[in-house]
């Protein structure tokens, strides 16, 4: 039996009728870029996220770089983030000429350890970027308690935490922006590209779908500079649609992980050391991500055995090349680094059986017995 990572086959046909329809009405009326369509899932989307406005935008990437352009920040400034992260977050600090300054991760969640977030501002900080990575949102009240000390404002990557919440609020909403991805892997995953950010601040809210038009208000008129990043109508037909599933998905992934923490737990496998879920969050498990001994000989066994895994990521950011002008070496940042060489994420996608499940997880166990 083989378990692929990711199966975006099997999902399509529990929805499949009702995007090709979808799909169907908007070439019927050739209306592509913006419209009613996107406004609908900009309303429901910030419904659903319980924030007053949500803003779509082309991709993830763009509502990084969206957000921190409407925070104004450019040459000189710094931006506080991690290091254990998909490029995009720190690439849209360095296209705007800022610097981006890394704190290191909890070995436990994955995510900004607080602890170490104070020494890290200077007076050039203008912005802090925690990142909800896997689907568990960073310790906000720390963060915020201290970027309030500091007047700092706070960019959420939510990127991969669409529908957790920490203490009740949702990923998102906490901070000044919140980002997503739509990216289709996520748990709300789009045709392809789109994203989008999400603000309680009404002028914040302006300024955001100012800049996603190159700046323009009214047509033809430019207030600022800003980048071609609409949501195109198609994803938004095809996000409404499955933003109405996103619950049952998230609950599905959600019994997938108890699954998986049952069977190493009860198998007693020490090599294995599972996701730390925080009682006062909730996890929505975009990636099931385990801390594993002999994590490369690991992978190759259950690829060997038909069965998918990855690892998210493999080279911490201050170590790539391309950020090596930020000046980090090897050890600046220890347990981004080791954590690199232990995490590896199994299928965890809604439409799995338990039959998959026990599969994945005997291969695991039969692996460290042998």
């Amino acid at each position: 039996m083989n378990v692929p990572l990711l199966d975006l086959v099997a999902q399509h046909h529990t929805i499949r009728e009702e995007v090709l329809s979808a799909i169907t009405r908007v070439f019927d009326s050739q209306q592509f870029i913006m419209g009613a369509e996107v406004e609908a899932f900009e309303r429901e989307a910030a419904t659903y996220c319980n924030v007053r406005h949500a803003i779509g935008c082309a991709s993830g990437s763009d509502a990084l770089l969206l957000a921190l352009m409407a925070l104004d920040i450019g040459p000189g400034d710094e931006v506080i983030t991690v290091p254990f992260t998909f490029f995009a977050t720190t690439s849209a600090i360095t296209r705007l000429g800022a610097r981006a300054v890394y704190v290191d991760i909890r070995e436990d969640d994955f995510n900004l350890d607080v602890g170490q977030l104070e020494a890290a501002i200077t007076p050039r900080t203008k912005a802090i970027m925690p990142v909800h990575l896997f689907g568990q949102c960073a310790r906000m009240d720390e963060i915020l308690a201290i970027a309030g000390r500091y007047s700092i404002p706070v960019v959420e990557d939510a990127a991969q935490a669409i529908g957790s919440d920490f203490r009740g609020e949702r990923a998102g909403t906490m901070g000044i922006i919140g980002c997503f991805s739509f990216f289709p892997t996520k748990n709300l995953g789009g045709a392809g590209d789109s994203g989008m950010m999400t603000t309680n601040d009404d002028h914040l809210a302006e300024r955001l779908r100012i800049l996603r038009v190159h700046g323009m208000q009214p047509k033809y008129y430019h207030q600022v500079v800003g980048i071609n990043s609409r949501i195109d109508v198609l994803q938004a037909v095809v996000l409404r649609i499955k933003l109405r599933h996103l619950e049952s998905w998230i609950e599905a992934r959600q019994r997938n992980a108890a699954h998986y923490q049952r069977r190493f737990a009860e198998a007693g496998i020490g090599e294995v050391v599972t996701p730390l879920v925080h009682a006062d969050a909730r996890h929505t498990f975009h990636q099931y991500t385990v801390r594993a001994e002999r994590r490369d000989d690991l992978k190759r066994a259950l690829q060997s055995a038909g069965i998918g895994a990855e690892v998210y990521y493999p080279v911490p950011l201050h170590l790539q090349e391309c950020f090596r002008f930020l000046g980090y070496q090897q050890g600046d940042l220890p347990v981004s680094e080791r954590l690199a060489g232990e995490v590896l994420s199994l299928p965890i996608y809604p439409e799995l059986t338990v039959e998959q499940l026990d599969r994945v997880a005997e291969a695991i166990i039969g692996f460290y017995r042998a």
